[in-house]
């Protein structure tokens, strides 16, 4: 793994090394170990599942700190791991030098995901461009139960 920032599991990578590759090189590089995962998903408990061309996806599993006052599992958590799975699909089609972020995002929860139970979200790419791209994402159990539904745009840019 790389040598990156005072925690070697969890850190940032330069900027200048992430641009040097494609996309896709970068993030399968990270779901491989090679770089370390995004901070947040330390905090959230998540990691990169698979890395495809267009297509990611985050394994999670909320614990009772993701809980709101009702004690089920936090919308926001729904909306973290969704735009982390549909973000990632947009920087696997980037070439090098060329980066994004998120513009917007919607999420539709469908049924309370159970504290403890493993979810997958995967992101898709339905278009990417010159300036945006379009992604969208699913929350689901192992089993392929659907839980919550999402829709991103990221706005690309050169670095």
């Amino acid at each position: 793994m790389a040598e990156i920032g005072p925690d070697n599991q969890f850190g940032i990578v330069p900027c200048e090394q992430r641009t040097a590759m494609t996309g896709f090189e970068f993030i399968s590089a990270v779901g491989r170990g090679e770089f370390p995962q995004p901070p947040i998903t330390k905090l959230l408990k998540l990691r990169i599942e698979t890395v495809e061309r267009g297509k990611v996806a985050f394994r999670g599993q909320p614990s009772n700190e993701m809980t709101n006052p009702m004690g089920t599992v936090h919308g926001g958590w729904y909306g973290t791991i969704l735009d982390s799975a549909m973000g990632c699909a947009v920087m696997t089609v980037l070439e090098k030098n060329r980066m994004y972020t998120t513009l917007e995002f919607k999420v539709n929860l469908t049924r309370a995901l159970p504290i403890g139970m493993e979810a997958l979200a995967i992101g898709e790419v339905m278009h990417a461009g010159r300036s945006t791209a379009v992604a969208n994402g699913r929350l689901e159990d192992l089993d392929g139960r659907l839980y919550a539904f999402s829709t991103s745009t990221c706005i690309l840019f050169d670095k």
